[in-house]
């Protein structure tokens, strides 16, 4: 990948489930070298969720374009040998508890002193201080905690979590573009290596919009409300003829005045509130009543054709097949089939932006636990292979 923007960055993702390795991930999508250190049982992502013939699917998503070692960080052989990898490297993740990287004299003081220039992801639930520091973190905590929950789900339903790792996908795009940062501070303003300390808990805080500011100012706090919105209406998922769902937006008042018109509404864009999308939202209850009424009417491809003919907004709400079949995600080419060593033709989620000058590539899914051991240590570190051979007996890859 010599036209990728990363290519010559050597990154080491010693990260376990999830937004570390997504990090590492999304770096290597656009050309670095990304080596995959885990423990010689493996990162338990390997098993996480479905799989074909013992291999686990998400593992050859999250572990595409990376080279897999195993070491054992807590050995002091081990130790030894991920800092020798370190010296060589531009990008070191992680995301142990704080204090676990220090108790192997893996920490950003020894790290920094092998390799000035090294830049270190410290990905963790709370942060590297503060009273839950060295608590078990993960996304649903970070889901729970930042109020994403508590505004999730209808309003007379409980507190709704995602049924993925939302918080932990949105922290490793966090993670990679914080990454970059220090990168370009680096080496176009003359700077060295820094540490990067990644909260799970904030990234997603950050997305919520101006919810803290709302309460600041006015002390409000955001209740359910469904698919519904606070600051606009008609905006829901409603429920056609053939049995199907499709979701409105009316961010703008254009669009809304469209929706109207479509509805057989006119008279509605004349009211004093309607103009706003806080006035529509308080009345809420007649648009969606008019627009429910209308959608249920028709089946959901009539109803995708009237708003698009009218120039108004909706999608088809799509379950994963409905989505790997539409003609706009294959014109954007946005999944990619691999030939993988394991599955064969294996097809997942292309790169996440279309770089026309440096196109990132999908180059291979995850590779087999200690794949690449023999190429690194003896091809790269210069270990024999009778060494290689005697630090895999006393299991320290």
């Amino acid at each position: 990948m010599s036209d990728a923007p990363l290519t010559g960055i050597r990154v080491l993702d010693l990260a376990t489930i999830l937004a570390g390795p997504l990090a590492a991930t999304f770096l290597g999508d656009f050309g670095a070298d990304v080596l995959k250190v885990e423990h010689p049982r493996g990162d338990s992502i390997r098993s996480h969720g479905a799989s074909k013939d013992g291999h686990g699917l998400l593992w050859k998503v999250v572990g595409r374009n990376k080279r897999t070692v195993t070491l054992d960080l807590s050995k002091s052989a081990g130790a030894d040998l991920l800092l020798r990898l370190a010296e060589r490297a531009d990008v070191l993740i992680e995301n142990f508890r704080p204090g676990v990287m220090e108790r192997w004299n893996l920490g950003w003081e020894q790290l920094h002193a092998r390799n000035p220039r090294l830049v270190m992801l410290r990905a963790t639930g709370f942060g590297q201080f503060g009273p839950y520091a060295k608590r078990p973190g993960f996304g649903t905590l970070a889901e729970a905690m930042s109020g994403f929950a508590a505004i999730t789900g209808q309003p007379d339903g409980p507190p709704t979590l995602p049924p993925f790792g939302l918080a932990d996908g949105i922290a490793g795009m966090a993670g990679a573009m914080a990454i970059m940062f220090a990168l370009y501070h680096r080496d176009a303003r003359g700077g060295e290596g820094q540490m990067i300390d990644l909260a799970i808990i904030e990234p997603i805080l950050t997305i919520l919009g101006a919810q803290p500011t709302v309460y600041d100012q006015l002390g409000l706090i955001s209740k359910r409300t469904g698919n519904r919105s606070v600051n606009n209406a008609p905006r829901n998922t409603y429920r056609t003829r053939d049995g199907r769902w499709v979701a409105v937006s009316t961010s703008a008042n254009s669009i809304a005045e469209r929706v109207a018109r479509l509805m057989g509404h006119p008279e509605v864009i004349e009211e004093p509130w309607f103009g706003t999308g806080s006035g529509r939202a308080q009345h809420v209850e007649e648009l969606d009543a008019m627009v429910g009424a209308w959608v249920v009417q028709r089946d959901a491809d009539e109803v995708v054709r009237a708003f698009e003919d009218a120039g108004a907004a909706v999608a088809p709400i799509y379950d994963v097949a409905q989505v790997m079949d539409d003609p706009q995600y294959r014109a954007l080419s946005s999944f990619v089939t691999l030939d993988d060593e394991d599955l064969g033709p294996l097809r997942m989620q292309n790169v996440l932006a279309r770089m026309l000058g440096t196109p990132g590539r999908v180059r291979f899914a995850g590779r087999r636990l200690g794949q690449d051991n023999e190429d690194i240590y003896c091809g790269e570190l210069g270990l024999s292979r009778e060494a290689l051979a005697e630090l895999r007996e006393r299991g320290v890859v």
